[in-house]
């Protein structure tokens, strides 16, 4: 066998892990297809196991090759006519992640035709077990999104596509942090020489600090460094110390396990006492990169880490405000402490001064000013940054009643220094907040924005402010994400509604308390929200109890259910959401006419079922969400939410028919239908959605055509003369639905959902090329 290391792309990169193995049948494609795609992959910056059958001698696949399966984070085997002659690519099929069908149908691959079918029989002759498994490998490639190129089609798209896609799934575990750091450099490495890579030890380094100091951005810089030389193999589970307190350890256990077995279908952990035993089992065998972040007791870390041994050259790093969790008695590895100090005063001017003046030279007065208040902070890199941000533009009078502010303040107090920003904020505007800090925080801002409008808080602007001043950031995916001591500040303040009585407090998201809430009898119309976890045990609400809460605008129930008639409990609820209510359902008149956010998912309600009641009301209704919907076979009625402007279908595994109501909803933006795999045909009625900009239709994989009339009705309605459609099928649609040639007509780009076609063009070439 030929060396690795001759087979991989020449970019520089420590550990020598592989990011893709590129598997194909040399005769097909090796000086063609495959030697252009591996060029382009190498291109840009990826590695790349190129795997050449004909370079292995013998009958048993070495030990490197196993690993170098193993370790890529990506699998692409290229499908030719043939790819299952190979003994070797037959055995490396199991791992399929990113399939290309080249001049083969899917329906060859799966073992529909005889193509790929007669090859096996042939390898079952000398291989029975293994080609027992091949097969099965092979029937389940139609789960799983791919390309499709024939012989005689252009590569160089296809290929782009290829690269695009690789690249956005090599970040999934590469974590965002902020763009020109300040004071960093220095203590990454600092951290890295306690890590010291190269070791064959296991160590633990425990970067501890009070809160706000950057400990969480330092792990995170160092995680993106040595992601690639443990590949697929690392862990990042960020705030731990609050995700414990909602759902235990046990999504905590889930997501280790599947990020380091990297498997699409993880096993579900009963109990942390079992998923402790079962990451204690993979870990002994492994070489793994953990990043444990906020940690605040020491049986969270035996609990993710379990028991067992860890494997050589494993690496954990915690990040804690408590100094004294580590080290816990029976782990026997070495455990480094790095204490994370202040930002020296330079390096604290620098970022204070970068968001107070946004690149611009202060002048001589600014500057003095500007000096005085970073000798207050204490050198905190988040206070620095929330008040720079809060003084940008600001006129000196403020900028000298803020100094005196923090000169009242002890130099370690980092909320008060922090709530100095959220007092400068109108009350709509400490309303989101209060709302982002208790209930969204990395949540999708869109459903939210529809609340915040229909409460009259001036959502829009009132994020930009929260943006601008810092309290809050918008990830790349849209979602909300706001520092921990933020966080903490926001919760502090609706505590301090009321330090002894939770009824008398705005927002509740203790499920302890709202079930103690709940058993008494007073009225509680100062609650506005509430987000009841029932996941240990089923809840029941009665409508009694709902009652006493007149002001609830917000209702977030898990495995809770509703008893009694609630004609007039649900009229000032604006946002509902449901997940995994008991199959017992003993309410009536469940429908809210303010409603405006609706989501339901996880449960096992059928047609005719009441709960569809709410929509006998619902003309405010602005987004629904049916997900995992199992009982129905159709959807509701959609002529009574006429508003609606957002519908989401996803994984309602036996439905069957889309009402044809759905024509009537004229202010629908968005329809998205994903997974609902008895679904075959779509109404006609979707070509009067006038106003749609983004249509989803994925995994649907039964429905073999679009509505004939749907771009003829969307022109006829009067849409722009250059409208942004947007659409997203998955690549098996595109030629089920026969409209490859769209690739001449669009832009193209592939995500991990599909395909999605997104160009500002003239309605007619749209149509023309439908």
């Amino acid at each position: 066998m030929a060396n690795l290391e001759a087979r991989t792309s020449s970019v520089g990169a420590p550990g020598g892990e592989y990011q893709v193995f590129l598997s194909f049948r040399g005769a097909d494609t090796r000086y063609g297809f495959t030697d252009c795609l591996y060029h382009a992959l190498v291109g840009a910056g990826i590695r790349v196991f190129r795997d050449e059958d004909e370079l292995r001698v013998g009958e048993v696949i070495g030990g490197e090759l196993l690993r170098a399966i193993d370790d890529s984070i990506l699998y692409i085997p290229v499908f030719s006519q043939n790819y299952a002659t190979s003994k070797w690519c037959l055995r490396e099929i199991a791992r399929i992640i990113l399939p290309i069908f080249f001049d083969v149908e899917p329906d060859d691959v799966k073992l529909k035709t005889s193509l790929y079918k007669d090859s096996l029989l042939e390898h079952e002759k000398r291989f029975p077990e293994e080609v027992k498994a091949r097969r099965k490998a092979l029937v389940k490639v139609d789960e799983i999104k791919g390309w499709n190129l024939k012989k005689d089609e252009g590569q160089g798209q296809l290929i782009k596509w290829v690269v695009e896609e690789v690249l956005d799934k090599l970040k999934i575990k590469h974590k965002p942090v902020t763009e020109r750091l300040v004071g960093l450099t220095g203590l990454v490495e600092d951290v890295m020489k306690l890590l010291d890579i190269d070791s064959g030890d296991v160590r633990l380094i425990k970067i501890h600090g009070m809160g706000g100091i950057g400990k969480t951005t330092l792990a995170k810089v160092i995680f993106n460094q040595l992601t690639p030389q443990f590949g697929k193999r690392c862990s990042f589970l960020e705030d731990i110390r609050e995700e414990s307190k909602k759902d235990g350890l046990v999504k905590l256990q889930e997501k280790l396990l599947s990020d380091i077995v990297h498997s699409r279908a993880i096993e579900k952990i009963p109990d942390t006492d079992y998923g402790m035993r079962r990451t204690g089992e993979i870990l002994c065998n492994k070489r793994v990169l953990i990043v444990l972040d906020d940690i605040d007791r020491g049986e969270q870390i035996e609990k993710l880490l379990g028991k067992y041994s860890l494997h050589p050259g494993t690496r954990i790093i915690v990040t804690t405000r408590d100094r004294s969790v580590l080290p816990i008695k029976g782990f026997k590895y070495t455990v480094l402490p790095y204490p994370m100090e202040e930002l020296n005063f330079n390096h604290a001017l620098q970022l204070f001064e970068r968001h107070a003046f946004g690149g611009l030279s202060p002048s001589d007065d600014q500057h003095v000013l500007a000096r005085a208040i970073v000798s207050t902070t204490g050198g905190l890199p988040l206070a620095l940054e929330v008040i720079g941000s809060l003084l940008y533009q600001k006129p000196k009078a403020i900028w000298s009643e803020t100094l005196d502010k923090l000169r009242e303040m002890p130099e370690k107090e980092v909320q008060r220094k922090l709530k100095i920003s959220y007092d400068m904020l109108d009350d709509y505007q400490q309303q989101i907040f209060l709302d982002i800090a208790c209930f969204f925080i990395n949540e999708d801002k869109t459903n939210a924005i529809y609340m915040w409008t229909d409460c009259r808080f001036f959502p829009e602007g009132g994020i930009d402010v929260l943006i601008s001043l810092s309290p809050i950031k918008i990830l790349d995916n849209n979602k909300f994400w706001m520092h921990d001591q933020l966080r903490d500040l926001g919760r502090e303040m609706v505590h301090k509604e009321s330090l002894t009585d939770p009824g008398e407090r705005s927002r509740l998201w203790i499920s302890k308390d709202i079930l103690e809430i709940l058993r008494t009898k007073e009225s509680k119309k100062k609650v506005q929200a509430f987000d009841l976890d029932g996941k240990a045990s089923p809840n029941l609400i009665t409508n009694e109890q709902l009652e006493r809460f007149g002001s609830l605008r917000f209702l977030k129930l898990c495995n809770t259910t509703f008893v009694g008639d609630f004609s007039e409990c649900l009229s000032k609820i604006v946002w509902f959401s449901w997940h995994s209510p008991p199959q017992s359902f003993w309410a009536v008149n469940m429908h809210s006419r303010n409603i405006v956010v609706l989501e339901l998912s996880d449960n096992h309600f059928t047609d005719d079922s009441e709960v569809w009641s709410f929509f006998k009301m619902a003309t405010k209704l602005k987004v629904l969400a049916l997900k995992w919907c199992f009982g129905i076979t159709r959807t509701p009625d959609f002529s009574k939410c006429l508003m609606l402007e957002r519908l989401t279908l996803e994984r309602c595994d036996n439905l069957t028919e889309i009402d044809c109501s759905i024509g009537r909803l004229k202010y629908l933006i968005d329809l998205n239908i994903n997974g609902c795999l008895r679904l075959e045909e779509l109404p006609k009625e979707i070509g009067g959605l006038e106003k749609l900009k983004r249509f989803s239709l994925t995994d649907c994989y039964r429905v073999s055509k679009l509505p004939d009339s749907k771009m003829r009705r969307l022109k006829w309605k009067g849409m722009p003369k250059s409208p942004t459609l947007r659409f997203c099928f998955s690549s098996i649609h595109l030629q089920v639905l026969g409209i490859m040639k769209l690739v001449k007509s669009l832009h193209l780009t592939m995500s991990e959902k599909g395909l999605h076609l997104e160009r500002k063009i003239t309605l007619r070439s749209k149509t023309q090329a439908l």
